[in-house]
């Protein structure tokens, strides 16, 4: 078993030193030559376990996640390549496998799009191909929702697991294929445009951007299943299946097959229904509590003093998509790189004391949404924790003179009309 451990460890060490090594200006070919050399195999959790040992370090994320892509190059053929494991169907294993075929698919359906509009004369007419362009990446934009499962509900599983630095570094590549086909979504809106400027459009952007997408559909079946495979218990599993639903599929639906353990499905309110909590200002039943928070017309999330998510409201007309699966991780980790440097200074600012809200507005897919921070203090002033309160005022907004005689609304709570 010594040698087995030293040999794993002698592996990581040989393989952090050769990444270093092409970070510090080493060519690709040279590197790879290296590793084969020196490392036969490695798998899916010794490249895992490299890159969180150079973040360790002090590596910064951004810097390993600018060379992620080096890194799978110079990895590929040291990497082991085990039998594919069975997942019943349904299971979250089998539902991301499959969407990831789904997307092969389209990508596969526009490339043949590009090298049909690559055959023809520049002055040619090309409407008929980059609008089949257009319908293949509008299926291609679901990704999303395979983005957001993974980095919502599976990331927040490793996290439990000590498994931290490659969420970060793959998050940040998923947001560079989402900003690759946002790119290429606005050059194809141009109204007019010759079949030489279409082909000029598909040779850069619809080849970077097909390129990131299938380098990401690499990584997650060659280096992130993997791990989760070995990482994740059965109860893991079913509480990712669980809170799946929440993000939606992309391009396919779950089959029919899978169960959860018992044990998960039985989970339930760890607090009688009957009970009454006591406040200062009255009492109320946990089933009452629960309904009023499912009732208000505002999206309520509440961070705890260290940081880590404790509680949020499930109103029927949800603004951003929340799962159980962000209970108790923190806040952190749930936002993309991009975010955390916004998200700590506001935390910061709360817990020194220099200020009690924070406010932003934005256009959010045809709705004008409020949100505010509010820092939670007790009477003593000691900070508790940040309240994220979120609300659609879409029609708030639009509301003009006065009603002053009841009027019963047909849009459900929290509904723009």
């Amino acid at each position: 078993m010594s040698e087995l451990i030293d040999n794993r460890a002698h592996r990581i060490r040989t393989l952090k030193q050769i990444i270093q090594h092409l970070h510090a200006g080493g060519s690709p070919d040279e590197v790879r030559g290296r590793l084969r050399e020196l490392v036969r195999e490695v798998d899916a959790s010794e490249i895992v376990a490299m890159e969180q040992e150079l973040m360790a370090e002090g590596m910064p994320v951004e810097e390993i996640q600018s060379m992620c892509d080096l890194h799978s190059q110079v990895t590929r053929e040291v990497l082991v390549k085990l039998p594919e494991r069975v997942f019943p169907p349904g299971h979250p294993v089998d539902t991301f496998r499959r969407e990831n075929d789904a997307v092969r698919v389209v990508v596969a359906r526009m490339r043949e799009i590009l090298a049909k509009l690559q055959a023809l004369e520049d002055d040619a007419d090309a409407g008929a191909l980059v609008l089949a362009w257009r319908q293949a990446l509008n299926d291609l934009m679901d990704l999303d929702k395979h983005y957001q499962r993974k980095e919502h509900v599976f990331f927040s599983r490793l996290e439990r697991h000590g498994i931290t630095g490659p969420c970060k570094v793959m998050w940040g590549k998923d947001d560079e294929v989402r900003a690759l086909l946002k790119e290429l979504g606005q050059a194809l809106e141009v109204p007019e445009a010759t079949a030489g400027e279409w082909k000029l459009v598909a040779a850069t952007l619809g080849a970077t951007a097909l390129a990131a997408v299938e380098e990401m559909i690499y990584k997650e079946e060659a280096i992130f299943l993997p791990l989760c495979q070995d990482t994740f218990t059965e109860e893991d599993w079913g509480e990712i299946w669980l809170a799946s639903p929440r993000y939606g599929w992309c391009l396919v639906e779950p089959r029919q097959g899978y169960r959860p353990p018992e044990s998960v499905l039985r989970e339930g309110l760890k607090v009688p229904v009957s009970e009454g909590i006591e406040m200062p200002t009255g009492t109320l039943s946990l089933e009452q509590l629960t309904a009023i928070f499912s009732t208000l017309p505002v999206d309520l999330t509440f961070v705890d003093a260290e940081d880590r998510v404790a509680f949020f409201s499930e109103g029927p007309q949800r603004i951003f998509a929340r799962s159980k699966a962000v209970l108790g991780r923190k806040v952190q980790h749930c936002h993309p790189p991009r975010s955390v440097a916004v998200v700590d200074r506001i935390l910061s600012d709360f817990r020194e004391g220099r200020h009690d809200v924070a406010e932003f507005w934005i256009d959010f897919r045809g709705r004008f949404v409020h949100i505010r921070y509010f820092a939670v203090r007790d009477r003593e002033r000691r900070y508790l924790g940040t309240l994220e309160v979120t609300q659609d005022v879409t029609r708030i907004r639009k509301l003009e003179g006065e009603r002053r005689l009841p009027q019963y609304d047909e849009a459900p709570v929290g509904e723009a009309a």
